[in-house]
């Protein structure tokens, strides 16, 4: 199918910043999943810097606005061709190993609620049956964690996250994330946009699913919060050790000011338009 993204996002400062410079991580990269037809980043005011494919293979470009600035609007629009390729990732250029994923970072360390997640998920599935260990994993991590918006916090661990119950996709993606590498599984965080969750409704917000290592797979996409693999509704950004790692948009403010952050997404299937 053929996905039509409009995604917002806009900062308010309550003081005038002098400078601001950030690092934007806001084009997908083609693959056999997806295959951009358009696509553009608009920032007014904004000097572009350097872009380059990073060894993940995704697209980073750097930008900076000088001030005096009160606020900034970044703009991403474009349309992306899809098809389903039940989660598995093929043809995606990068060069990172999949050992680097192996590693914890302070929001996915496993704490010993984790770890038994883990084991008891994976329990009588032999190593050699990664998939069926990933999809174990998945199925586990959605029993434990019910979705609720505004139970927890972009700098919520997973290990909170399992013992409160319940959270959003950055939740469920990072107890997943820390239980796979539990079992010597690497999985990296990876940010996009969807077009429908499971209960067929618009989503109005940006994404975040984990991919999970398999071997003689490859890397496959797990929705836990959605309890499925990514497929044609989903066009996939970047990826990351943890979300902050994988955000779309970093950056640094010259100035003391408190920023107020928002961002609208709205995703559209190009065929019901027309």
């Amino acid at each position: 199918m053929k996905l039509h993204i409009r995604h917002v996002t806009h900062y308010k400062f309550d003081t005038p910043v002098k400078r601001l410079i950030q690092s934007h991580r806001l084009t997908p990269a083609d693959h056999e999943g997806q295959k951009v037809l358009e696509w553009s980043v608009s920032c007014e005011g904004a000097i572009r810097g350097s872009s380059f494919l990073s060894g993940a293979g995704d697209y980073t470009e750097t930008v900076c606005v000088q001030g005096p600035a009160e606020d900034i609007e970044i703009v991403v629009e474009g349309t992306v061709e899809t098809q389903d390729c039940a989660g598995v990732l093929r043809g995606h250029r990068e060069k990172v190993l999949p050992s680097a994923y192996l590693r914890p970072t302070q929001q996915t360390q496993p704490d010993a609620a984790i770890r038994s997640l883990a084991e008891t998920a994976v329990e009588g599935l032999d190593v050699s049956a990664g998939l069926d260990r990933a999809h174990a994993l998945a199925a586990a991590v959605n029993d434990a964690i019910a979705y609720v918006s505004g139970e927890t916090e972009p700098a919520t661990t997973a290990a909170e996250a399992l013992a409160g119950g319940k959270g959003v996709c950055q939740d469920h993606t990072h107890v997943l994330m820390s239980a796979a590498r539990w079992v010597d599984m690497p999985a990296r965080y990876v940010t996009g946009y969807l077009y429908s969750d499971a209960n067929g409704q618009a989503h109005g917000e940006s994404h975040a699913w984990a991919e999970l290592y398999v071997d003689g797979l490859g890397w496959v996409g797990f929705d836990a919060a959605n309890r499925c693999c990514p497929n044609d509704l989903y066009v996939r950004l970047g990826s990351g050790l943890d979300a902050q790692d994988a955000a779309p948009i970093r950056g640094l403010i010259e100035g003391q000011a408190t920023e107020d952050l928002t961002a609208k997404v709205v995703v559209t299937d190009v065929a019901q338009q027309q």
